[in-house]
């Protein structure tokens, strides 16, 4: 059987999922400290959320990035009614705050057999392996991090974050640049890539559209193990 020569991953909800602990305790950080017009803490919540989906959305129609400091500042002005001045906030300790908390409350591994697919992905002979992500409240450089204290971070050749990037996926600009570092590794064929996710846009759509096999997992209760039962002739349909 032959086996792809590359394989791409998303990262959220495809390998990690957030920890719902750390999403409560952010809320209650923002609720405590920047709140002057004293909204309830389920508003506050649902601000969050509401800046989530909307910078999500942005980013995947325009191909573009909007940075962690970006959406930190939203909420601060939106949970104030916009009646505040943003210039009087230092927003690098807002997220070193907010990088102290979520390594207290860490994302989770997105189920018990992830790890051993990466694992036994990495072990095949002439295969390499990368982290293809959009980034939102979070940045690259502390998912690293994360990777790392969850003890997967060493099956990735390379790591590609929107907010170091500039672009978001299905940006084809993104996905080239993945390409390219995958094939500075070694010599390879478009068709010897797969990238695997679970945003049939973003991840699916995005990666056929640059002449890659794809595979859409966990959104559409395909488990990551289906991965490991196909060769690299076949291409994958969500």
């Amino acid at each position: 059987m032959t086996y792809f020569k590359h394989y791409s991953f998303d990262l959220w909800l495809t390998l990690i999922k957030s920890n719902p602990l750390f999403k409560k305790l952010r809320s209650l950080w923002f609720y405590e400290r920047y709140n002057f017009v004293k909204r309830p803490l389920a508003e506050v919540e649902q601000i969050f959320r509401q800046v989530d989906l909307m910078c999500n959305a942005v980013n995947e129609q325009t191909g573009k990035n909007i940075d962690a400091d970006e959406m930190y500042l939203m909420i601060i002005s939106l949970i104030n009614d916009n009646q505040v001045s943003l210039q009087n906030f230092d927003i690098d300790e807002i997220y070193l705050q907010m990088e102290v908390l979520l390594f207290e409350n860490l994302p989770h591994i997105y189920c018990n057999r992830t790890a051993g697919v990466l694992s036994n992905i990495k072990e095949r002979d002439n295969t390499s392996i990368n982290i293809l992500s959009n980034t939102g409240f979070i940045r690259g450089a502390t998912l690293r991090k994360v990777l790392h204290e969850l003890g997967i971070g060493s099956y990735f050749d390379f790591q590609l974050y929107s907010d170091e990037s500039g672009y978001s996926k299905p940006n084809k600009a993104f996905y080239q640049q993945m390409i390219d570092k995958a094939m500075a590794i070694k010599p390879i064929d478009r068709a010897e890539i797969i990238h695997i996710g679970d945003n049939i846009k973003t991840d699916y759509d995005g990666a056929r559209a640059m002449g890659l096999n794809a595979l859409l997992v966990n959104s559409n209760d395909t488990p990551i193990t289906n991965l490991l039962n196909h060769a690299s002739q076949n291409i994958f349909t969500s």
